[in-house]
């Protein structure tokens, strides 16, 4: 989560003045991070989870993530409710997790205080739309 908290200070979120930082543990030890990233021609932004998960599957293809941590408040860290994953963001980790035949954990808080924790996206998405629907 404190690798989270870094990069959601980094994160690019000018007019929602809402930053997200996400943190991935992979199976080879390796720690991936990802931040909102916005843009004024909306909805051409990105949700850090995605930022984080796409750049885990392009850098590392094939290593399962095992671990998903998930921080998000206003600038000011004036927010302190658990924030979970968006639709979208659920829906694109689902895909990661189905691949992997195997449960990613997921964490997520506000800017400080409690943590919740989900033992799969199933958890969160339980009826997922997945490739046996094509």
């Amino acid at each position: 989560m404190e690798v989270a908290i870094k990069a959601r200070q980094r994160a690019y979120a000018p007019y929602s003045n809402f930053t997200v930082g996400c943190a991935l543990l992979l199976e080879n030890g390796e720690i991936v991070t990802g931040n909102n990233q916005e843009n004024a021609a909306y909805p051409s932004g990105l949700c850090a989870e995605r930022v984080a998960i796409f750049a885990a599957g392009a850098q590392y293809p094939g290593v399962a993530v095992l671990k998903l941590a998930i921080t998000a408040s206003p600038k000011d860290d004036s927010f302190q409710q658990p924030v979970p994953p968006c639709g979208a963001c659920r829906q694109s980790i689902a895909e990661y997790e189905n691949n992997q035949d195997k449960d990613i954990e997921l964490y997520f808080m506000g800017a400080a205080g409690k943590v919740m924790k989900a033992h799969s996206l199933r958890d969160l998405l339980p009826l997922v739309f997945d490739k046996k629907y094509l």
